[in-house]
């Protein structure tokens, strides 16, 4: 699907630095999506559309100005180009801008896409998690399913002549049961999906992803209250990446190190975590969440190393970011859509595979928490201190995995959690999610192997 049809995006380009500019960009999309949600057995609400749009933006004197409109007319896209180039008052002329290279339409190899099944089929995989959850247990009190699914066809065209296009499809499937008995109540959640089609539920069913969810609420309910005080934790490679998301990839994207917003901040070559901990970004990984062939801004995916050896390394850069630092973009230019700018956003977040056998990790404690699954959590980007809840622990006692325990919160300071890190798993596991920054939210994955922190603080209410 070629979302440019009817103009020419040169046009609309020099009409956009008729007054000058460093840089300039159009940004044109088309999306089919479909959401559905269920609650209390029913179905709430099915919601399918389309929208196509186009931003387009200026960078002059390391300022952007941006506009969006759902006119893709000819006329329309340079009336909104000549509003855009108003605000820019220095930069340079427009000169020759004329099409350099332009690369045919990508996208993922997609066995199922989600625009070939209908409504019908779409509920009943919901129907069918719903049902599960709520056979679980006589004490689940609460399920709530959500399918969603998107084709997001995306055309980016600058002013360095460059063309990219890419069609993109993507699934999230997720399950959230809630259980009680008596004063506790206790909460499962279990998601999946990726940049995929329907053959997500080949492997994950939606009978067993609403298992994992709703035997995570009953199993806490029965748990013991956890314990507080300092002591040993050893992450699950199932955990999902929350750690290295929320409390050191965020701090990592170059417009918050830039504005001396991130603990990262002037700290490119020196030491910030062990020297078993490499931090990376990717999203060239083929069918995970946050992987894409282009960014949002036309620049290639890649492999950024961000932490190697614990060595910080640099930053997850826009173009703006990358302009303002003189580096170069490393593909993490992001927007949610059409109707936002472009600003640095992680894809693919993970702490690299280290060379620990996981069991061995687990052998090496004689009293400690395990964390299987985290939940959410707080982050202050600046100093990096954080306060993340344990959705499913459990104690370690002489080397092996106890009883499980509820209500567990992990409180520390990112860069100290890295330093601190002794031992790294030869495994690796993804989690997914939604991120959130400045009012957009993207998809992403994160991932870690299973890790030993020797000593942090455990949070519980049996304090």
């Amino acid at each position: 699907m070629h979302v440019i049809q009817g103009f020419d995006p040169f046009k609309v380009i020099k009409a956009l630095l008729q007054n000058g500019g460093d840089f300039a960009d159009i940004y044109c999309e088309d999306v089919v999506n479909t959401s559905i949600v269920c609650e209390e057995a029913k179905i709430e609400k099915v919601v399918s559309g389309r929208d196509r749009g186009a931003g387009l933006r200026v960078i002059a004197g390391l300022k952007s100005y941006y506009a969006a409109t759902s006119d893709l007319t000819e006329a329309g896209l340079i009336e909104t180009a000549r509003i855009v180039a108003k605000g820019v008052r220095e930069g340079k002329s427009a000169g020759g801008i004329g099409l350099v290279r332009r690369v045919p339409s990508k996208r993922f190899d997609i066995l199922r896409p989600p625009q070939a099944f209908d409504l019908g089929v779409k509920t009943g995989l919901v129907k069918r998690a719903d049902a599960v959850a709520w056979a679980k247990d006589a004490r689940i009190r609460q399920v709530r399913v959500m399918y969603g699914d998107a084709v997001k066809s995306i055309a980016c065209v600058n002013s360095l002549g460059e063309w990219v296009e890419e069609e993109r499809s993507s699934v999230v499937f997720v399950c959230q049961a809630i259980a009680q008995a008596g004063e506790v109540v206790q909460t499962g959640y279990e998601p999946v999906g990726g940049a995929i089609g329907l053959e997500v539920f080949d492997s994950t069913p939606p009978e067993a992803i609403a298992e994992i969810a709703a035997d995570r609420a009953v199993r806490a309910l029965d748990a013991r209250r956890a314990p507080g005080g300092r002591m040993a934790v050893v992450l699950s490679s199932e955990a999902g990446g929350t750690m290295i998301h929320e409390a050191v990839g965020h701090g990592l994207e170059a417009d918050l190190a830039l504005a001396d917003l991130s603990v990262y901040s002037g700290k490119i070559g020196q030491k910030v975590a062990s020297s078993l901990v490499t931090v990376i970004d990717d999203a060239t990984i083929p069918y995970k969440r946050g992987s894409f062939f282009f960014d949002d801004e036309g620049t290639r995916a890649q492999k950024t190393v961000l932490v190697e050896n614990g060595v910080l390394k640099g930053y997850m850069h826009d173009r703006l970011s990358a302009m303002k630092s003189s580096s170069k973009p490393t593909g993490n230019g992001r927007r949610e859509s059409y109707q936002k700018m472009p600003i640095p956003r992680m894809t693919n977040t993970m702490i690299a595979s280290g060379l620990d056998d996981p069991a061995s990790i687990i052998k090496s404690i004689d009293k400690g928490l395990f964390v299987k699954k985290m939940g959410g959590g707080q982050v202050n980007t600046v100093n990096g201190d954080f306060v993340f809840e344990v959705m499913e622990g459990y104690l370690i006692e002489n080397g092996k995995i106890g009883e499980a325990v509820r209500g567990a919160t992990l409180t520390g300071n990112g860069p100290q959690v890295l330093l601190n890190i002794d031992m790294v798993g030869s495994d690796l596991g993804f989690g997914i999610g939604t991120c959130g920054k400045d009012g957009q939210g993207v998809p992403v994955s994160d991932a870690q192997p299973t890790l030993r922190i020797p000593e942090i603080v455990v949070g519980g209410p049996g304090q």
